[in-house]
């Protein structure tokens, strides 16, 4: 294995173990909830808006390396971003989660997020990976649905 690939591991590991924003958010304006009944991941993600810009995000729930990882850094990633660069940022980080586009630096676009970069070649951890995605997206339009993978 490449240096890169096991400090790419690494930074899972360690956002799986020591997940960053894990708590509820009690003054949250928005909320929802996501589910993978695949894996059995189950989340809420939390947000706090100030206009448009994310003040505040959070995480609690449930689910494999992949899914709780992600949350983790994705929480990390946007707060403090406008809804735009939040969703510009979802977007960049679901084409390299699935293949769709290859992406130049992925590590100058994406930061520690280019670490699931490998999640592509394993098409069940692609949910894992983009749950908490989907559902700060669905906690930004306000949608009461609870998101699910399936």
């Amino acid at each position: 294995m490449s240096e890169l690939t096991d400090l790419y591991q690494e930074v899972i590991l360690d956002h799986h173990r020591h997940p960053r924003n894990f708590k509820a958010l009690p003054d949250a304006d928005r909320q929802a909830l996501g589910h993978n009944p695949l894996c059995g991941d189950q989340l809420i993600v939390f947000v706090k808006l100030a206009g448009d810009v994310i003040v505040d995000v959070a995480f609690q729930g449930q689910g494999c390396a992949i899914s709780r990882a992600s949350a983790s850094m994705m929480t990390a990633a946007v707060k403090g971003l406008p809804r735009a660069q939040a969703d510009a940022l979802f977007e960049k980080f679901h084409q390299l989660v699935t293949g769709q586009k290859e992406l130049g630096h992925p590590e100058i676009e994406l930061g520690k997020l280019a670490a699931f970069g490998g999640v592509c070649e394993f098409p069940v951890r692609v949910k894992c990976a983009s749950l908490p995605w989907h559902t700060l997206r669905a906690a930004l339009e306000s949608t009461a649905k609870p998101i699910s993978t399936e």
